[in-house]
């Protein structure tokens, strides 16, 4: 990709990685074993393959990634590059400005944008390009970009994450709303006034539809429902937002319903469970590729939270009874479902399209308990910070992405072992008091968590017999 600009205010300037933006390319700087070396080159000869043979997934798309910066785009977008595929990140380090803020760092040492695509185009040869650009705030910026690039495809994952930050004060719920929602509808904007044509891939989450007791299997997206007079109709499921980050997700949802209805706009909307997992094949093939991984109270998912704290023998922390039953999916299976989207967008005139972007389902404290049994280290439970059912079911259907030939990764002790490898190795950088909730839904629930006794475990009341145990449920092929 060449250089961009535009004649604005504020006019973008995007540099590849290969110029002089980037750190020179260090020859014979790190040392590296045959093995190694062989893994690289066949992860780029894949690609490199792939690319030649024009199969679907490799037909060298054009693909912004927003928010490439973070756990899940800055894996997917080294994953759309070794496909074949042009990719430029956007992003404004947010989520690294937000570590400052918190006083807590990813486990893992993660490089600079600089460093990191340095290293890519460096052990590759393929090159990333990178934009500076809050999506929010710097709305002309991103028209530019989106108008000179002309991308193919769009993937969004340029929105505060995690649920607890958004709850932690008025400050962080404003922040969550304006920054999610404001971004979400400028790029939606953006790619209308571009004429620009592009599939947008959003990375939504299964939050949306809510963890009371379903009754039934949760199905991807719609429902169909009889209205009164015995007419129907087929509707978006109904939203029951958990918190306000839950809640951004569902004003996304309707902003992609007008959008795609006013302007034809192809977008997909993916549900995805809680991603677990540090790296994958390419961001652990170098050091200066390594994937961040949070453990603290507010952005640490549960079952990366679990395998760090049994890697370091302090107790696992569980929420309540832990019977909240959650879905979740491995951070490789992340980068292949939005891959498998972009492979199959929607036609113009289509309805949104909606994926259920799961593996299985699992209930906490079952989790705690085999992680428990493999490793010796016990379970602590501890007053919920979290307004939410005690106990529930989750049953979900993931037909259409099993349609498409996605092979789920199931939670596995092997794939426990590779997350606990690497919070033994960076165990001197974890910060214990951190793990511990920060962040409360409401006042009764940090009353509730400060009177309790850090030191004892909660009396937890024996769930219902037919809850006590759950068997691993895989999502409903």
């Amino acid at each position: 990709m060449g250089l961009v600009s535009r004649s604005v205010v504020g006019a973008l300037v995007l540099v590849p990685a290969s110029l002089s933006f980037f750190a020179p390319r260090r020859e014979g700087v790190l040392s590296r074993s045959s093995v190694g070396r062989r893994v690289r080159s066949a992860v780029v000869a894949s690609g490199a393959s792939a690319h030649a043979s024009g199969e679907a997934g490799s037909s060298g798309k054009k693909i912004l990634v927003l928010g490439g910066d973070g756990f899940c785009g800055w894996p997917t977008a080294l994953h759309l590059s070794n496909a074949g595929h042009d990719v430029t990140i956007v992003d404004n380090m947010s989520r690294r400005k937000i570590d400052v803020e918190l006083g807590c760092d990813s486990l893992t040492p993660i490089s600079h944008p600089e460093a990191r695509l340095s290293a890519w185009h460096e052990l590759t040869g393929k090159t990333i390009d990178f934009a500076n650009i809050d999506v929010a705030e710097d709305y002309d910026r991103l028209a530019a970009l989106i108008d000179s690039s002309r991308p193919d495809a769009i993937v969004h994952f340029a929105e505060q994450r995690a649920a607890p930050y958004s709850q932690k004060s008025e400050r962080e719920k404003r922040y969550t709303v304006d920054n999610n929602v404001r971004g979400t509808h400028n790029v939606l904007t953006a790619i209308v006034e571009a004429d620009a044509c592009a599939h947008l891939v959003h990375l939504g989450t299964m939050g949306v539809y809510g963890y009371g007791t379903s009754g039934g299997e949760i199905p991807e997206g719609y429902i169909d429902v009889t209205l009164p007079g015995g007419r129907t109709s087929k509707i978006l499921h109904p939203a029951y937002p958990g918190s306000v980050y839950h809640t951004t997700k569902c004003l996304d949802a309707l902003l992609f319903q007008f959008y795609n209805k006013n302007d034809a706009l192809r977008v997909t909307d993916l549900h995805q469970g809680i991603v677990w997992g540090t790296n994958t094949p390419l961001t652990a093939m170098d050091d200066r590729l390594l994937n961040r991984f949070d453990y603290d109270g507010d952005y640490g998912t549960v079952l990366n939270r679990f395998l760090m704290q049994a890697a370091l023998g302090v107790p696992l922390t569980v929420y309540g009874t832990g019977g909240q039953t959650r879905a979740f999916i491995h951070i490789s299976d992340t980068c292949k479902c939005i891959e498998l989207a972009i492979d199959n967008p929607p036609e113009t005139g289509a309805p949104v399209e909606i994926f259920n972007q799961v593996a299985e389902t699992r209930r906490v404290r079952d989790i705690a308990d085999i992680i428990s049994k493999s490793t010796g280290v016990p379970a602590r439970f501890l007053p919920n910070p979290r307004q939410e059912a005690a106990e529930n079911e989750l049953d979900v259907s993931n037909r259409k992405f099993r349609n498409l030939g996605f092979e789920p990764t199931l939670l596995d002790d092997a794939l426990f072992d590779e997350v606990q490898l690497v919070a033994r190795k960076y165990k001197d950088r974890c910060i214990p008091t951190k793990i511990l909730p920060a962040s409360f839904w409401n006042r009764k629930r940090a009353l509730e968590c400060k009177e309790s006794d850090p030191a004892a475990p909660l009396q937890v009341p024996a769930p219902p017999q037919d809850q006590q145990q759950q068997p691993a449920a895989p999502a409903v092929a």
